[in-house]
């Protein structure tokens, strides 16, 4: 991964390092996002062993997708008592806005800074 936005246009970037960039995600979450994706709602445990990885391994990934807006859960319950979590991934076309919408603000945000990095480097 790259270490500066220097470096992010030299490089031959795809869109998962955009997305891990802009959310602050790993490798993993990025494939648990796409398992979500391509095979409907499921449970940690369910994700996790499509995965090869452990239950809290794939539960960890989900909290991180979840805390970022890609991911939300949705109880279900259990005819004999009970409940559990299925998970279920956002549809990309929110995700596309909401990177959009992360950049913007960034970008905003930057743009502000900089107008005042000639005064702050003066010390003014």
């Amino acid at each position: 991964m790259t270490t500066s936005i220097r470096e992010m246009l030299r490089a031959n970037c795809e869109c998962d390092d955009v997305a891990k960039c802009i959310l602050g995600l790993k490798a993993l979450d990025m494939g648990a996002y796409k398992c979500l994706l391509v095979n409907g709602p499921m449970t940690a445990e369910s994700l996790g062993e499509h995965l090869n990885r452990e239950r809290s391994t794939a539960y960890r990934s989900l909290q991180n997708l979840i805390s970022c807006g890609l991911v939300y859960r949705e109880t279900k319950t259990i005819d004999i008592g009970g409940y559990f979590y299925e998970y279920v991934a956002v549809d990309p076309k929110r995700v596309k806005e909401m990177l959009k919408e992360n950049v913007e603000q960034w970008y905003e945000k930057v743009s502000g800074l900089i107008e005042n990095i000639d005064k702050e480097l003066l010390g003014k």
